[in-house]
């Protein structure tokens, strides 16, 4: 039979056995001297440390110190708290050092000791009752670190809740100052609405009043029994001296009758318009533009409009000379609708004549090359005119 599988005889278990009691006695002895050792030195350091208080000054408040002393107290609070982190750190090492010197010992005296039956009543006491320490020290410990995973779980579950808590909390203030803005915002819309409402019945009774006043008025013109309020005067046109010139010129040359109209064009940026008579036209057009008071050189607009009972060329002047405009409307008949042609006074008219007379059909005599511009000469009728009927249905 092999070693290895050669059982100990008694006395090899025995010698083993006594081996091992050997040691532990040592290591117990060992431990009773350092004991000692640490109890004689304790009385020592207590005595020298009344001798180190009493050598030691009397610290001062900070108050009280000078700059010196504050930085003196700082570094010796520093190197203190230096020393004492080291001693904890070499009482730590040292404590790691010995655990495992004293785990093989055990290890040692458990693997070596005697089988229980050969232990004498007291070693199996003994021996009976370091088991029962041993697994109330492993119960314990596993208790102490169930309560810490416990409390582990316990505190994560509570960071989980208070977080959710935060969480909806925070949604719901959220939701509330949405809410709060929207009603707010429609709060807002229903103001505006309000107000756009009572505006729109404000103008609308405004209106209501001065159409049943206008009525009144017409009413008691008709009748002749009441005379209507004379209304406000206006204020008169910034323009309106300039008007009173033009007619003044015109009249001392020609005569009041040639101007059949004269007014300031209020939707027309307050331009100062005269209405001239169809026959005297060419005539005033020259006196217009040669006048040393009037000089209007430049002709910047001519068109013609369809009224249905009459057609009209409207001319805009300009003179660069004073800065001033005038605008002009000479009338013509629907069935033998012309005007003079102003071509030889202002070169700028020919255009402007042959569009009016293609797609209105009024003739400018003295023009030199009336003819269509826009369609082909053989069109049939004059397309702006309010009562054109196309020709050829197909094109």
């Amino acid at each position: 039979m092999s070693d290895e599988k050669r059982k100990p005889t008694p006395e090899e278990k025995a010698a083993a056995a006594a081996e091992a009691r050997a040691k532990a006695e040592a290591l117990r002895k060992l431990r009773e001297q350092e004991a000692q050792v640490s109890q004689e030195a304790s009385p020592v350091e207590a005595s020298q440390e009344p001798q180190e208080k009493a050598s030691a000054p009397e610290a001062k408040p900070v108050s009280e110190m000078t700059p010196e002393e504050k930085a003196a107290a700082k570094k010796a609070a520093a190197a203190e708290a230096i020393a004492k982190a080291k001693a904890a750190k070499e009482a730590k090492e040292a404590a790691e050092a010995e655990a495992p010197v004293a785990e093989q010992q055990s290890e040692a005296v458990a693997t070596s000791a005697k089988p229980v039956s050969e232990m004498t009543p007291e070693e199996k006491a003994a021996a009976k009752k370091a088991a029962a320490a041993e697994a109330l020290a492993k119960a314990k410990a596993a208790k102490e670190a169930k309560e810490a995973a416990e409390n582990g779980a316990n505190s994560a579950s509570d960071a989980d809740a208070k977080a959710k808590a935060a969480a909806a909390a925070k949604a719901k203030a959220a939701a509330a100052a949405a809410a709060k803005a929207k009603a707010a915002r429609e709060a807002g819309g229903d103001e505006s609405g309000d107000d756009d409402a009572k505006a729109k019945a404000a103008a609308a009774a405004k209106a209501k009043a001065a159409a049943a006043a206008a009525a009144k008025a017409k009413a008691a013109q008709a009748t002749g029994d009441e005379t209507p309020a004379e209304e406000a005067p206006k204020a008169p046109s910034k323009n309106q001296p300039y008007l009173d010139k033009y007619v003044s010129r015109i009249s001392e040359a020609f005569g009041q009758e040639v101007i059949e109209a004269s007014y300031i064009n209020e939707l027309s940026k307050e331009v100062p318009t005269l209405t001239i008579q169809n026959e005297r036209w060419h005539q005033v057009a020259q006196f217009l533009r040669d006048d040393e008071q009037l000089s209007f050189e430049y002709l910047s607009d001519l068109h013609g409009v369809d009224y249905e009972d009459r057609l009209e060329v409207y001319y805009h002047f300009y003179s660069y000379k004073n800065r001033q405009s005038l605008a002009v409307k000479v009338k013509t008949s629907r069935e033998e609708s012309k005007v003079a042609s102003v071509m030889d006074l202002w070169h700028g008219a020919n255009w402007n004549e042959r569009e009016t007379f293609d797609l209105l059909g009024i003739h400018f005599p003295g023009h030199k090359d009336l003819r269509r511009i826009l369609l082909p000469d053989d069109w049939v009728g004059y397309p702006l005119r309010k009562d054109y009927v196309q020709y050829d249905e197909e094109v």
